[in-house]
């Protein structure tokens, strides 16, 4: 099959090996790049070219988008399961519109509603849902390191959709996106990005912290120096042992002259754990509110992963103003989502491996399943 000609993307199915096919519907090129990871768990383990390859995919993917049919038939025949173990809105929704977009079987679980409430252990639903077809997973759950348990019993793909205070990658990653191509320049590279609020119980705050700095962003993190604990010392050491940040309590020192301000969700939760004497407290000392925002510089751009305590985290008039690009990263969650979407099912060639160096392109899993052993391609 010529993918080239093909009026639609081809399916990864349809190459020996992958790599993105030269056009997208016949229109927009297609960024050239290999991605060689079988799982996304967290931004960690992208280099600087992962990073590209994903922002140059999703802007293929947001271009697909604008069409009157927004779909291309990218996952026909794959399964795709997305299995939720905490509430969610924003991150099942664009998965499940992503995968729809890309054409694939989608199916929605909540824990809530599964056999999880009968006892039912994670490895048990996991087992299940690839034995009726799931071919990518995308898991959300409240304890930190969940994925990684998954993507030790799945033969497939496992996209960690949120664990725990641990990892939230696609979060970093439309974050990442929503910045280039709404900062001057197109970069976030030299720009000065706060991370404001309870970094310490913050997926978002850790996955952004890996994606920020390897882009080059001069990041500070700041709230009540109860919610800062522990990230003093990763500063010291740096992300990656060498990529230094900012933490501090001084909000102005933090606000003066930053290109971005990156609001998080503050929780009742941290009251009763004494962290927080009370929401109204929070809201007088680090609320973000226009006062405050006016020590950024003038065309400073304001972010919320969601969702969002308007009057304690951010003002409603901040959220809502025109420095706001809060809507912008929802809908753009839905291309990136199909970018990592597209590349995992991709990742089939011989240089895709898991940590115990085994085989784990899709058609090994199918033929190991078998009871067979994959010919070599």
């Amino acid at each position: 099959m010529n993918l080239s000609a093909d009026p639609a993307l081809g399916a990864p199915d349809e190459a020996v090996e992958f790599a993105i096919p030269t056009t997208l519907a016949g229109s927009n090129p297609a960024p050239a790049g290999r991605w060689t990871h079988r799982h996304l768990l967290d931004v960690d383990v992208l280099t600087s070219d992962d990073l590209d390859l994903v922002m140059r995919t999703t802007a293929t993917m947001a271009e697909v988008l604008t069409r009157e049919i927004p779909k291309v038939p990218v996952l026909r025949g794959w399964g795709v399961t997305i299995l939720s173990y905490e509430a969610s809105t924003r991150t099942r929704v664009s998965f499940e519109v992503a995968a729809k977009n890309l054409s694939a079987d989608v199916v929605n679980i909540a824990a809530a509603s599964s056999s999880v409430t009968k006892g039912e252990s994670l490895i048990d639903t996991i087992r299940t849902v690839e034995a009726l077809g799931a071919r990518m997973l995308v898991l959300r759950h409240a304890t930190s390191g969940a994925p990684y348990l998954a993507a030790q019993h799945f033969s497939g793909s496992v996209l960690n959709g949120g664990d725990g205070w641990h990892a939230h990658p696609t979060q970093a990653l439309l974050d990442l996106y929503t910045l280039e191509t709404r900062l001057p320049g197109g970069s976030v590279r030299g720009r000065k990005i706060v991370i404001l609020g309870d970094v310490l119980h913050s997926r978002v705050a850790r996955s952004n912290l890996w994606a920020l700095t390897a882009a080059g962003a001069d990041v500070w993190v700041c709230g009540p120096t109860t919610l800062l604990r522990g990230f003093d010392a990763w500063a010291a050491s740096g992300v990656a042992g060498s990529r230094r940040f900012t933490v501090t309590s001084d909000l102005n020192a933090a606000l003066r002259d930053a290109d971005v301000v990156m609001a998080l969700r503050i929780q009742r939760e941290r009251m009763a754990a004494g962290l927080l004497p009370s929401l109204r407290e929070y809201a007088a000392r680090f609320g973000l509110t226009r006062e405050r925002l006016a020590l950024a510089r003038p065309d400073a751009l304001v972010m919320h992963p969601g969702p969002m305590n308007e009057g304690v985290e951010i003002a409603a008039d901040v959220a809502a103003g025109d420095q706001s690009v809060i809507t912008d990263q929802v809908a753009n969650g839905v291309a990136v989502r199909m970018a990592v979407l597209y590349l995992l099912a991709g990742a089939r060639d011989g240089s895709a491996r898991d940590g115990g160096g085994r085989d784990v392109r899709p058609e090994a899993g199918r033929e190991a399943a078998r009871g067979a052993v994959p010919a070599a391609e």
